[in-house]
């Protein structure tokens, strides 16, 4: 006979259902394949890249990967993983966009929102904001938001130029396609708890 799935609770993120390890060092195991499946995932994602002409700073799949690392995370985790992927591409390994890695790039400001969207995310993950397509669009708008208010400002400061051509160059050209990345993860994290049958 089927029984009915529990709800989640609503402090349960996605990865909180990776089925547990029965011992301590499994437990870590597990812990470090998050974060590092995190930071791995967005650093190919940021191989999906196409430049912008005039601009420094590329269309990529690099700020939705961030955005759902630290939807599916939660705070710690995410920020644990987003962080990786930030001190490992400015140490030399080549996950930036378009296979780049370093800190002089003028475009490292959005990589630094990225941490900090991820705490965001990840902390209104934890309250259900992933549940139901409203709440998802409004934890990504505002997650995106975080991303642009520290990649903006650090593309000006790093050219030399008005804030107001910084948002010319790094903000403006890249709505449409934020808004797309919205409407899909409106559908996406809602079906992915609905097809695990756990609701909050």
């Amino acid at each position: 006979m089927a029984t009915a799935a529990t709800p989640a609770p609503s402090a349960t993120v996605l990865a909180d259902l990776v089925p547990r390890a029965t011992t301590r060092l499994g437990g870590q195991v597990r812990e470090l394949a998050l974060v590092a499946g995190g930071a791995a995932l967005t650093g190919l994602a940021a191989q999906l890249s196409v430049s912008v002409p005039g601009s420094p700073v590329p269309v990529t799949g690099q700020t939705f990967a961030a955005l759902l690392v630290g939807t599916a995370l939660g705070t710690r985790r995410g920020v644990a993983s987003l962080g990786l992927y930030l001190l490992a591409g400015m140490a030399g390994m080549p996950w930036f966009a378009e296979g780049t890695s370093g800190w002089a790039m003028p475009s490292l400001g959005y990589v630094l929102g990225f941490v900090l969207a991820a705490a965001l995310t990840g902390a209104l993950a934890r309250r259900g904001a992933d549940r139901s397509p409203l709440r998802t669009a409004l934890a990504m708008v505002l997650g995106n938001l975080t991303i642009y208010a520290v990649g903006v400002p650090y593309l000006a400061a790093s050219l030399h130029i008005p804030l107001a051509k910084a948002a010319d160059l790094g903000l403006y050209p890249y709505l449409v396609g934020d808004g797309l990345k919205v409407l899909f993860a409106m559908g996406a994290l809602p079906l992915a708890w609905k097809l695990l049958g756990r609701r909050g």
